[in-house]
């Protein structure tokens, strides 16, 4: 009787090991998946935006001074900078390459982003307006049939003041049209009147935000320009697409 109590006694204490390890694995693996989950929910946003040098920086400024980095910055995304200075939806400035070139060559063999912004059109202001806003529109399907499930959205030119010329305008409403007929979102800092008067006069923000060469931002106002973008992100629901 004694010998069998034993062996029953023993046959127990494996079930119970057995089991103990089970439920351990168990809640092991449970736990894993929670911190998983976790981690998933609080992933910061990968937002690639492309650009010229109001985007990547101008020579001599690092790329991390610009309003996109200032922009990722404030709202704690993951961000890639492509791009180029002097480029735009036609123009190829020294690099030789629009902005169709540079997101093949800097940004289409990434994983999909969260979200695209193309921001630009200052530098094509030397090309017909409609033919820009025909680039864009090729440009925006482009990156949708590359991504479909990533979002975007579309930066009219900005300015170094309150008084673009015309041809900027003109660039700007046909950017517009593409927008709406891609059905992406637009964002207008010209209209918006994000920078505001003549450096040269001492008006508006001007003399704050722009540099002497009357077109490009100063840290303060690369920091302006990307709250103007975030607050704009906020109303588009987008700062965390």
């Amino acid at each position: 009787m004694r010998r069998r109590a034993l062996r029953c006694l023993a046959a127990a204490v494996v079930l119970l090991a057995l089991t103990g390890c089970g439920g351990t694995e168990r809640r092991a693996r449970a736990d894993s998946s929670a911190r998983a989950t976790k981690r998933q929910a609080t992933r910061a946003p990968v937002v690639m935006f492309l650009g010229d040098s109001y985007t990547t920086g101008k020579i001599g400024q690092q790329p991390e001074q610009t309003y996109a980095a200032e922009t990722a910055r404030l709202l704690g995304w993951q961000v890639i900078l492509g791009g180029y200075r002097q480029t735009g939806f036609i123009a190829k400035g020294q690099v030789g390459k629009d902005f169709a070139q540079l997101f093949t060559d800097q940004l289409s063999w990434r994983p999909a982003p969260d979200l695209v912004i193309v921001s630009g059109g200052h530098n094509d202001r030397r090309h017909p307006a409609q033919d820009v806003g025909e680039a864009a529109r090729r440009l925006l399907d482009t990156v949708r049939q590359r991504w479909s499930g990533t979002r975007l959205l579309l930066i009219g030119p900005m300015w170094g003041g309150g008084d673009p010329p015309q041809e900027v305008t003109a660039i700007r409403d046909a950017m517009a049209e593409a927008a709406t007929e891609t059905k992406v979102p637009f964002i207008d800092p010209l209209q918006e009147q994000w920078i505001t008067g003549d450096r040269t006069k001492g008006t508006g923000n001007a003399p704050q935000y722009i540099l002497p060469d009357g077109t490009h931002p100063t840290t303060a106002g690369a920091r302006h320009i990307a709250e103007c973008l975030v607050a704009d992100l906020r109303r588009l629901k987008l700062t965390k697409p």
